[in-house]
């Protein structure tokens, strides 16, 4: 099976200055925000995502990685070895609004683990989730509040 690419980096680009601007017009601003990326695609759209709102909103939004490998459902049926990442959320996320950050949501079951991972953190006002894209075929019930671009595939 050969990949194809969903967006080129002008897409991406694009995508990326409209979602952190309608992050900026949801919360009101970014002052109570924080962006946690899902480790392994996740935080560098993050970091990306900080940067633009920090041009946007002229002040810098914390970023966080988060490794999901010990709270995926399916780690003892994959048969092969976790890659563990690392995570690295060195501020406080209780009384904020955490934007969740992935590359792509598909079945809900990468995000269903990454909500268990980050309540060890502490409790958030808000879980946001923004993707750059979304290709649809739930199989938890997971909707995405920011989406780059919609997606829908065959499963």
């Amino acid at each position: 099976m050969t990949a194809s690419r969903l967006m080129d980096e002008a897409e991406v680009r694009r995508a990326v200055t409209r979602i952190a601007h309608e992050i900026i017009e949801r919360n009101k601003g970014a002052e109570a925000v924080v962006l946690v990326g899902i480790a392994a695609r996740g935080d560098d759209l993050a970091k990306r995502l900080s940067a633009e709102i920090g041009r946007i909103e002229g002040r810098t939004v914390p970023v966080g990685a988060l490794d999901i490998t010990f709270y995926r459902d399916d780690i003892g049926i994959r048969g092969e070895a976790p890659e563990v990442h690392e995570t690295r959320i060195d501020f406080d996320v209780n009384g904020k609004t955490v934007v969740l950050v992935d590359d792509v949501l598909f079945t809900g079951r990468t995000i269903r683990s990454a909500l268990d991972a980050l309540v060890d953190f502490g409790r958030p006002t808000a879980i946001q989730l923004a993707v750059l894209v979304d290709r649809g075929h739930r199989e938890l019930p997971i909707r995405a509040d920011f989406v780059g671009k919609n997606v829908p595939t065959r499963k």
